[in-house]
């Protein structure tokens, strides 16, 4: 499967795209600007995200310091510099002619509890294998790796393997080619990048791998613990190298440093590859000339359409990932199509595009899918069929149990890194992530009880000014306002509202109570005659003819605007309530807004719309 790599660089961020051949041809062609349509026959496989001062840290060697051993959880805490401690297994603990136990099922002679083989204070180099996620720090390990682009070195390992990915004749061979080569005291294993590769690659790169080692020994006797000691390669450099097969055509960067990184690094390593790095110069985005920009806009959504009209829907939890199968507008094709074809289709469809999303999203841990239950075995066995082989072109580690009779699959997923969604998101400030919050009504009522509570602690007040949302504020004035009636009847005392939209809708707040004439000064915020720029939201519920504009939550009933409806025009107030206007246009025709309009005057007491006065009348009488 042929592939491509688009490199964009900007200020702040690094953004990396691995497009794969789709089915038919590539219509890609080799040139450095930018063809009619560059994305023909490709499709975004993979995305990366990295920016600065969050790039990751896996693949980084420290040397750090023990902090704490817990023998309980069989692990230690490593001081690497970093705002939270790193974490080292004993499976992970790599020292010099001492066997460690693993798992806590270490019986042999040899093995020694993990409080002998770590003491506080003690120095210790280890590499980052995981990079920190929410609340956990970072995952440590000894044992390490500097990754090359046909081998990964390992100083303290031993032998060499070779990637199981591979089918069975090239690893033989590749095996032949690496037999004998001097690996000084350490070990090596080959990666799938490795295909078709000679023995005289390897001896180059283990020449290039040797010198990052002799940098790295040399940084350790010079640096005082806690440091970084070794820095893994940058998002672009990781990913070509990473990527690098047969099938790999080219990358295209549009940032002349990278550029030259992505140059350097390949002719260091595979000199005959230097050409196959190019730079884009034309004047539309990389991206957007390849259409990775709305993948990019897509990913944060939860719902993800197949092809024959099905959907996914992707649901996040603290566990696990859920994906639920539905058919959607999918009712089958023909005349003669039954619902166990058109719900095994729909499965096939989703067994691929789950692979795709969680490759794009770069979703790890628990995976649970809950394919549409099929009744036949065999179509079963399709699904899941299609589901592994989909899951062939991951580069991350996967496992999948077979699919059960409900038509739910669980799986694992090597969690690394960050995900683009974690990466561009944030928890919503308002539901603090948890994607509901309390509703109008429910906040109403429990105002409610609070107004009550409120009005009985304070019996020589005869009316109450409270501020709260005008959306939750209309629970009390909607409807004729008769839960406001009833509840000024059972308290036997009078309530006005306040507020903006600006205003949490949990906001509560008695900001004035008085008597009756003096909260009613304060709380109506016009008065008849007063003239006011208002835009008309809806047409009256009630009379066909009027339309409604709202300032904070102030209801002004405009006569003659129900066809209005999303316009701006100059009103006069006649008759003023406590919650609601009734008012005519001052000439019936709509006008736009500009610097100079009311709106923009200061407000009467800065709680609501801007108004003029066109003679000063006494407020005519209250209105509920």
């Amino acid at each position: 499967m042929k592939k491509q790599v688009l490199v964009s660089v900007s200020r702040s961020e690094t953004r990396v795209a691995l497009l794969e051949a789709a089915t038919g041809k590539p219509g890609a062609k080799r040139r450095t600007s930018a063809p009619v349509d560059p994305s023909r026959g490709y499709r975004v496989a993979e995305l990366y995200l990295e920016r600065r001062g969050a790039r990751s840290i896996v693949g980084n060697i420290y040397k750090g310091v023990v902090d704490n051993v817990l023998v309980g959880l069989e692990a230690a805490f490593i001081d690497i510099g970093l705002d939270k401690n790193g974490f080292l297994h004993v499976d992970e603990i790599v020292l010099p002619g001492v066997e460690a136990p693993r798992r806590g099922r270490g019986t042999g002679k040899d093995t020694q509890d993990i409080s002998e083989l770590l003491k506080p204070g003690q120095e210790v180099i280890v590499q980052v294998v995981k990079d920190p996620l929410k609340t956990k720090g970072a995952r440590l390990s000894m044992e390490l790796t500097i990754a090359g682009r046909y081998m990964v070195y390992t100083p303290t390992g031993e032998g060499i393997g070779v990637s199981r990915r591979l089918d069975d004749k090239e690893r033989e061979r590749l095996r032949r080619e690496t037999s004998g080569l001097d690996l000084r005291g350490g070990g090596a294993i080959v990666r799938t990048a490795a295909h078709g590769a000679t023995r005289a690659d390897f001896e180059r790169e283990l020449q290039y791998l040797f010198k990052l080692h002799e940098v790295l020994d040399r940084r350790v006797a010079e640096s005082k613990a806690p440091a970084l000691v070794f820095q893994e390669a940058d998002l672009a450099v990781r990913v070509v190298r990473d990527v690098y097969s047969e099938h790999f055509e080219r990358a295209i960067v549009d940032d002349a440093e990278q550029f030259h990184r992505l140059t350097s690094f390949f002719s260091r390593t595979a000199p005959e590859l230097v050409d196959r790095v190019e730079l884009y110069e034309a004047p539309v985005p990389l991206l957007d000339a390849y259409k990775v920009t709305p993948v990019i806009e897509g990913m944060i959504g939860r719902r993800v359409d197949l092809p024959s009209g099905g959907y996914l829907m992707i649901d996040y939890a603290e566990a696990l990932t859920v994906i639920d199968v539905n058919t959607g507008s999918f009712i089958g094709r023909g005349k003669g199509a039954r619902l166990e074809d058109t719900i095994t289709k729909t499965n096939l469809e989703a067994a691929e595009e789950v692979v795709n999303q969680l490759r794009l999203r770069d979703i790890g841990g628990i995976i649970v899918i809950d394919f549409i239950d099929m009744a036949r075995a065999r179509n079963r066995d399709a699904v899941l069929k299609t589901l592994r082989k989909s899951l062939d072109e991951d580069r991350t580690k996967t496992f999948t149990a077979d699919i059960s009779k409900l038509g739910l699959v669980e799986m694992t997923r090597q969690n690394v890194t960050e995900g683009i969604r974690e990466i561009m998101t944030r928890p919503c400030p308002t539901c603090n992530g948890d994607g509901v919050i309390r509703s109008e009504e429910t906040i109403a009522i429990e105002f409610e009880r609070r107004v009550r509570e409120h009005a009985a602690a304070n019996p020589a007040s005869e009316a109450f000014l409270l501020q709260m949302n005008p959306r939750v504020s209309a629970e009390f004035t909607g409807h004729g306002g008769h839960v406001l009636h009833e509840l000024e009847e059972q308290t036997g005392k009078r309530f006005y509202f306040e507020g903006s939209e600006g205003l949490a809708m949990d906001h509560f707040a008695v900001t004035f109570e008085g008597t009756s004439a003096e909260v009613l000064d304060r709380a109506v915020p016009f008065r008849s005659g007063d003239e006011l720029l208002v835009e008309i939201v809806e047409p009256h519920m009630y009379d066909p003819d009027a339309g409604v504009a709202k300032i904070d939550g102030y209801i002004i009933s405009v006569r003659g605007a129900a066809r209005l409806v999303g316009e701006k025009l100059m009103v006069r107030l006649d008759e003023v309530g406590r919650t609601a206007a009734s008012a005519a246009p001052l000439d019936g025709t709509p006008v736009e807004e500009s610097d100079d309009d009311v709106q923009s005057a200061p407000r009467r007491r800065g709680r609501r719309g801007g108004r003029r006065r066109s003679a000063e009348k006494e407020p005519a009488p209250e209105k509920a």
